[in-house]
């Protein structure tokens, strides 16, 4: 097995590639790995380069430490117009449609806090597995806003119009074990990025 790592500790998205399978790890745990501009654009680079490479048969998204991604930076959306909002929501729209039309198998290593529009990158993921301490929901009624990422129509086809309405509306945070039921996740792991490696590898 190739491995193939860019040490950038202080980059927002690091990729390592252990081929035939690539990682790519949201590196700002202490604020909760938000998909900030910056990162979303880091986050593009990273996938459209992947899914180019005829070596990278699967694609695996994860958070470092206990954090997968908490969602759009809300300092960043206080500070946007209607028409760069807008432009914000397109970008997001466009990251993971591409990554929900892979040829890769791509997979959601959920390992803690999934919010917002990290639910919806996990969403465009073909599979998604958690650990036991991983949470799961869009907060965004609370804040009143609404996931703009493609969220509110992949949600509903996983899990049911009913149970995506009231987690929308309520806000209400899902555990990896209701996760697990509702159908969000296909499996817990207590190492969850080893499991998705191994179902990647028996996939690719």
């Amino acid at each position: 097995m190739m491995e193939e790592k860019r040490d950038e500790s202080s980059a927002p998205v690091i990729v390592e590639a252990r081929l035939p399978v690539a990682i790519i790890r949201l590196n700002r745990p202490a604020e909760r790995n938000p998909l900030s501009i910056a990162t979303l654009d880091q986050l593009d680079v990273a996938v459209s380069v992947l899914i180019e490479r005829a070596d990278i048969k699967a694609i695996i998204f994860t958070g470092a430490d206990d954090v997968f991604a908490s969602g759009a930076n809300i300092r960043e959306l206080r500070t946007l117009t209607p028409a760069t909002a807008g432009e914000f929501a397109r970008r997001g729209q466009m990251l993971f449609e591409k990554i929900a039309r892979a040829a890769q198998l791509t997979i959601a290593a959920v390992n803690g806090y999934c919010m917002g529009g990290g639910l919806d990158l996990a969403l465009a993921c073909d599979l998604r597995y958690a650990s036991p301490q991983a949470v799961f929901a869009h907060p965004g009624a609370r804040l009143g806003i609404i996931t703009g990422w493609g969220g509110t129509q992949r949600l509903p086809r996983l899990i049911g119009m009913h149970r995506a309405l009231e987690l929308l509306l309520t806000a209400r945070r899902l555990t990896s074990t209701e996760a697990l039921e509702v159908g969000l996740v296909s499996h817990v792991s207590d190492s969850v990025l080893d499991y998705a490696c191994r179902i990647a590898r028996t996939c690719s």
